[in-house]
Order: C-alpha cells, then sequence, then structure tokens
C-alpha cells in the first residue's frame, strides 16, 4: 500500500465504531416509535397500511355505488328512480334509530355501521342484481320455461347469494373490528344496518318499476301499484331484511363472546345464523307462489314471531350487557379507581341519561353564573399560578408515590391528579378537560365585554354531556374487557388496553363522578345511610349542609327544615 494512500486515510475523521457493551445503553436512548425519523421500507406490505386499506375500502364503496346507479336508473328510468328514491328513504331513519337505540350501552363507532349500511346499498346490493340475473337467465335458457326460472330464482338462488352478500360485511368487521365487536349486541346492529342498506336500494327498484308500471297502465292514489309495492315493503314488512340477516349477526356475535381456542365453534355458529337467515329469506320469497292467502300466513305464523324472538334476544343482551358493568365494575371501585356509586349508574340506562342531562344543566349555570366548579372547592379548577394549570400534562403521584393507585390485576399505573386544566372547556395537547379559570370583573364597561354568553354557556353544557358520555362508553370498555378476560377473549395485549382505557376514566373523571353519583341517588340505586336518631331528634330541625361539606352533592337541592307549626 503506498504512503499516500495511508495519509489520505488518516486525514479523514474517524468514525467511532459501537461497542458491544453498550447496546442496552444505546437501544435505550432510541425514540419511540411515532418519532422515528427513518422507518423501515416494507417491500411488498402495501396492503398492511391503514392509508391503503381505507382508500382502498372507499373506492370499491364508490364504484359499486356508481354501478349500482346506473343500473337502477336504467331499469326505471330517471323519473321512476326519483320516486323510488323518495319513498324508499323513508322508513331507513326509522330502522337505523331502532338499531342505534339497542347499541345504547356500548355503542358502535358510526364508520363501522356506515360502512355496513354502503356495503349492503351497494355492495351487497350489486352483487345481488348481477348474479341473480345471471342465475335467472341461466335457468330459463336450460329451461326453457321462464316464469318456472323466476320462481325458482326468488326461493333458491336469491337468498343465496343476497344473504352471502349481506354477510360479507359482517364478517370484515368481525376480522377487522375484534375490540368493538364483541357479543351478540354487536351482530345485531352491524347485520341491520347492512340489511338496512341492502333494503333501501331495493325498495328503490322495486318502487321505481311499480311507478312506471303505474305510468303504462294510467293508475294513480291509493289503488296503485306504487301504494300497494310501498305499504307491503315499508309500512307491513320494513323489518323483513333486517330479520333475515340478523340472525347471521347472532352467529357472528355468540362467536365472538366464545373463547379463542374453541375454533371450531367460532367457525360453526356464523354458518349456522347464515344457513338459518338463508331459509326464512327463502320461506318468505316462496311465500307468495303458495296461493292468494300463502302470504298472509307466513307473515302471521313465522314471520312475526320470529321478530319478536329476535327482538327479545336483542334487548335480553342487552341488559345482560348492564348486569356485567354491576358485576366487573366493582373491582375497580375496591381498587380506587371509581367511585362506589358509578358501578350502579353505569348499570342503568336512566341513570346514564340522568347524569348527562345533570352535567349539562349544572356545568351550563356555572359557566353562565358561577364561575367556580358547579362540583365544589375540592373540584375547584386550579389558579393560573397552580403548576397543573395550563395545556400540559397534570402533576400528579409517580409510579412511587404512596398515592399511585394500581390495576386490579397487579400492573402498576400512576394517573396524575391534576388534569392540565386548559382555559375554556375543551381539550388541551395534554390531559383532557378543564374549566374556565377567568373571573369576571365586579362592574364596569369590562364586565359586560368579558360576560360569557348564553351560546357559550351551552357550549360548556354540551362539553360536559359529551365529557360523561365518554366516560361511560370507557367504563363500559372496560367491564366488556374484563369479562373478555375471564372467559379467554381478551387477547394478549390485555394489560395494555386495560391501563388505556384506565386513563381515560381518570382524565374524566372530576366531571363524570359527581354527576353519576348525583344520578344513582336520584333514581334510588344508591341509598345513603341515615342516622339513628338521637333524643332530641325531633325538637330540632336536621342541621343544614353546607355548600362543599362532608356529604355534599351539588346536584341534590338543598336540605329545607321542616316549618314550624303555628
Amino acid at each position: 500500500m503506498s504512503d499516500g494512500s495511508v495519509q489520505q486515510r488518516q486525514s479523514q475523521p474517524a468514525v467511532p465504531l459501537l461497542e458491544e457493551q453498550r447496546v442496552g445503553e444505546i437501544l435505550a436512548a432510541v425514540p419511540e416509535r411515532r418519532h422515528w425519523r427513518y422507518r423501515p421500507r416494507r417491500v411488498g406490505m402495501v396492503w398492511r397500511s391503514r392509508t391503503f386499506r381505507i382508500v382502498a375500502v372507499f373506492t370499491v364503496l364508490a364504484l359499486c355505488g356508481l354501478a349500482i346507479l346506473a343500473l337502477v336508473r336504467d331499469q326505471t328510468g330517471t323519473e321512476g328512480f326519483l320516486v323510488g328514491l323518495g319513498l324508499a328513504v323513508l322508513p331507513v331513519p326509522l330502522l337505523m334509530a331502532a338499531f342505534r337505540w339497542l347499541d345504547r350501552v356500548e355503542p358502535a363507532p358510526w364508520r363501522n355501521l356506515l360502512f355496513a349500511f354502503a356495503w349492503g346499498a351497494f355492495a351487497a346490493a350489486l352483487v345481488a342484481i348481477l348474479a341473480n340475473s345471471f342465475a335467472t337467465h341461466w335457468i330459463a335458457t336450460a329451461t326453457a320455461d321462464p316464469s318456472h326460472a323466476d320462481t325458482l330464482g326468488a326461493t333458491v338462488i336469491a337468498p343465496v347469494v343476497e344473504e352471502s352478500a349481506k354477510a360479507a360485511a359482517v364478517l370484515l368487521i368481525f376480522l377487522f373490528r375484534k375490540r368493538e365487536f364483541n357479543g351478540i349486541v354487536d351482530g345485531v346492529v352491524v347485520a341491520g344496518f347492512t340489511a338496512s342498506g341492502f333494503a333501501f336500494t331495493e325498495n328503490i327498484l322495486y318502487l321505481g318499476n311499480a311507478f312506471g308500471e303505474d305510468q303504462q297502465i294510467g293508475t294513480s292514489g291509493v289503488v296503485s301499484v306504487t301504494a300497494a309495492t310501498f305499504f307491503v315493503r315499508a309500512v307491513m314488512s320494513p323489518f323483513a331484511h333486517p330479520l333475515f340477516t340478523v340472525l347471521t349477526g347472532i352467529g357472528f356475535g355468540l362467536a365472538a363472546a366464545s373463547a379463542r381456542r374453541r375454533r371450531i365453534r367460532r367457525i360453526a355458529l356464523p354458518l349456522s345464523g347464515l344457513v338459518l337467515a338463508m331459509g326464512m329469506h327463502a320461506l318468505w320469497n316462496g311465500s307468495a307462489t303458495v296461493g292468494p292467502y300463502g302470504f298472509y300466513a307466513v307473515y302471521g305464523v313465522f314471520m312475526v314471531p320470529a321478530f319478536g324472538l329476535v327482538t327479545w334476544l336483542a334487548i335480553w343482551s342487552r341488559q345482560r350487557e348492564l348486569r356485567t358493568l354491576s358485576a366487573e365494575l366493582p373491582a375497580y371501585a375496591a381498587a380506587g379507581w371509581l367511585t362506589p356509586a358509578e358501578p350502579l349508574a353505569l348499570s342503568s340506562m336512566r341513570a346514564r341519561g340522568m347524569a348527562r342531562d345533570a352535567a349539562r344543566r349544572r356545568h351550563s349555570l356555572a359557566a353562565r353564573g358561577n364561575w367556580t366548579s358547579p362540583y365544589g372547592p375540592a373540584h375547584a379548577p386550579p389558579s393560573p399560578t397552580s403548576p397543573a394549570y395550563g395545556p400540559g400534562p397534570g402533576h400528579g403521584p409517580g409510579p412511587g408515590h404512596p398515592q399511585a393507585h394500581t390495576s386490579v390485576h397487579g400492573a402498576g399505573y400512576a394517573p396524575g391528579h391534576g388534569q392540565g386544566y386548559a382555559p375554556g372547556f375543551g381539550t388541551g395537547p395534554g390531559y383532557g378537560y378543564g374549566y374556565g379559570t377567568g373571573r369576571a370583573p365586579a362592574s364596569g364597561p369590562s364586565a359586560q365585554a368579558g360576560a360569557r354568553t348564553k351560546a357559550q354557556a351551552k357550549a360548556h353544557g354540551k362539553a360536559a354531556a359529551r365529557t360523561v358520555a365518554e366516560y361511560e362508553s370507557f367504563a363500559t370498555s372496560l367491564a366488556s374487557l374484563r369479562r373478555q378476560a375471564r372467559r379467554g377473549t381478551a387477547g394478549a395485549d390485555f394489560a395494555e388496553r386495560e391501563l388505556e382505557l384506565l386513563h381515560h376514566l381518570w382524565q374524566r373523571r372530576d366531571v363524570a363522578a359527581p354527576a353519576l353519583t348525583y344520578a344513582a341517588q336520584a333514581t334510588g340505586r344508591l341509598r345513603l345511610p341515615r342516622p339513628a336518631p338521637g333524643p332530641y331528634a325531633h325538637s330540632f330541625p336536621p342541621p343544614h349542609t353546607p355548600y362543599g361539606g362532608p356529604g355534599y352533592n351539588p346536584y341534590l337541592a338543598p336540605h329545607q327544615p321542616p316549618r314550624r307549626s303555628q
């Protein structure tokens, strides 16, 4: 080697080499994944990207929507399409409201429900129209009997194709949204939204064709074909398609509640529900071929009792979810995460609604007149000089602090007691919800300029009610997660999910806990012990509880002493 090359190498700056003894120190200094500047390149793994999946799903649904729009408009005409669309949309809000009411205990995200509705209205309807038309045409060509082909297509081909296409939406949510699909109610709601979308598109087609037939024969009014079709499909049987697909949803719900090790059961239950849905659909479609009274016989003997049975099962499942709250949450109350009254209030739909209304009313009044916290001095927001004030994270006990709470499963977790109160009522970059701490001047023009308006007070009330609703949702998810852990269906990330839910609860407890305590007392689910009467109990009026004193509840009206007899 030449001397020049040696001198050139020595002139270059030396690059330090990593020592094996410092591996632990180096790895400890690596930033979290969300702060990575250089990310590994994934070759051939584009489908794992969340953005790619969302764009792909929306693209498929949009293309299906355009295709179904063109097909329906081609069969019904523009005028028939508009009439069918206007009449078909009428039962949709009723169906969606019914299924959403059933899902009040642990509401599913709207993105899942809207996906299910869009899948039923666009993708499933497109598959059904194309497959049914092809199958009917093939049978008519093979048998040379068009009437027989229509009957066979309606009673055999259509139930299999349509129920399979609708079940695909339930299957996708079951596979890719496991955390949000864990019981019978979830299966019923997702299946109901999917079938409602499918029935919406199908009603447009039937009502549009009926309107075109009326235009040809010249009938109108209550004796028209359009009126008769609307009465049968939208008044007598708007629940027909949802009832069929709900059977499939029940099968998926039972599979979701089963342990992961029972693979045969998790496969057999959805398939059994799908077969039942196809059978009932075939019975419903074939009722018109039995005779003039076949439709009414099937409607009264099978459809109405089946609808009542499925409705009872769905409501019973919802009540079972409420009983799960009262059974699972007391463990967290004993550990200090919840107050003793909260499991009682959270297991009652009436108490939940009362807590949201009370929080909305109290915080709205506090924003309009009382600039301190409506929960008393114990929950008053910190002063601007307090270290907890501002949008940053709250200052609370660390993991080694004696007041640090611990999960019921032993996982150490130290929530900050300072909730990071931000000016106004909203969410800061750090911890969640804060109260406005600005005080209006006592007098002068600046008092009028700085006074809160009625709209701002209303916004404060809505924010408080939303906070209580979020608290109820997270508490329900926590109880459901604990139930899954006992059944062996929670998954390996149970501890992380539990801590995340407890963190969300802790952020909102200052707003939600007093409201839920009030609701538990107001509904009679929590009865406060009464002290034993003394020897002079009837001689003196009961003492008045001061504002914010021991045992004070800001939602209850102050106790009024009885009037003395004249």
